[in-house]
């Protein structure tokens, strides 16, 4: 991993290339050199881990990533970029996946909340994608904080469906969890759960009357629930849409999920608060 430090008296947009062709790393460089010279890149990656080290140690506005990588694909370095706790809940650099596929897979790109680039790159093709990714970054800046344009939660869940699409494999959604009382062990209909929330150890399940632990992580939750049915409205927090009675905002002006028949209020992290926009 290679990381360039440049010092500039006003904030820049910073970026980080992952591809594991050094070749293609130097191409997208010069390219971007060219449309977008105000960018500053920080870091390369040669493969999914570096990738996801780079994004933890730079916190890039943006990264470039390869769909085809040893060790990790660049979909899965995504997917656990998307999940990173970097101590700021609403951080998600944009992504943009550079791809020698054919137009099934771009397809499943132009239904996404993530751009693309084919291989190779052409300047043309790349000042659209600088263009897109200008705006969503303005879009991003205080004044807008409430509009965001990549909201975390739909790009992890759209992420881990763009994975199965592109592995031309299907991975049927839970719709039991199993968790213990005791010496018992319940078979808890995902239907009946109204929300999820983690800790380090434990999550914990609610239901209408009931509360269980699971040791499984919300990151893990997230691939393996139906998006259409559990929304993850914050990192640690997944709710059943049909859950929801209504959103508050706090005193602090932060969205808060009310739950039917229960006085719990459940966070909303500013990435995902366009999952509530208009309401």
């Amino acid at each position: 991993m290679n990381a360039f430090n440049h010092t500039s008296p006003t904030r820049q947009v910073r970026a980080v290339i992952a591809d594991d062709e050094r070749l293609m790393r130097e191409q997208l460089r010069a390219r971007l050199t060219e449309v977008w010279p105000a960018l500053e890149i920080v870091g390369e990656a040669r493969n999914g881990t570096e990738a996801v080290s780079c994004v933890e140690a730079w916190r890039p506005d943006v990264i470039f990533l390869d769909i085809r990588m040893p060790g990790l694909t660049g979909v899965e370095a995504a997917r656990q970029i998307a999940q990173l706790d970097v101590g700021d809940d609403a951080y998600l650099p944009e992504m943009v996946f550079v791809t020698a596929y054919d137009q099934y897979a771009i397809d499943a790109f132009e239904q996404g909340v993530v751009d693309y680039l084919l291989k190779p790159v052409q300047a043309d093709r790349l000042q659209i994608t600088v263009r897109r990714l200008e705006e969503r970054l303005r879009q991003r800046e205080p004044t807008h904080a409430e509009q965001p344009t990549q909201p975390a939660v739909p790009v992890q869940q759209w992420l881990h469906a763009l994975s199965a699409r592109l592995s031309g494999q299907t991975f049927p959604y839970l719709k039991w969890l199993q968790a213990s009382v005791g010496h018992t062990v319940h078979m808890v209909d995902v239907k009946d759960v109204l929300f999820c929330i983690s800790d380090d150890k434990y999550t914990r399940v609610q239901t209408t009357d009931q509360e269980f632990l699971i040791r499984k992580p919300i990151k893990e939750l997230v691939d393996q629930l139906d998006p259409q049915l559990f929304w993850q409205i914050h990192r640690s927090t997944l709710v059943n849409v049909n859950a929801i009675a209504g959103i508050q905002r706090d005193e602090r002006g932060r969205q808060q999920v009310l739950i039917k028949s229960r006085p719990d209020k459940l966070a909303v992290s500013r990435s995902a608060s366009q999952l509530f926009k208009g309401m």
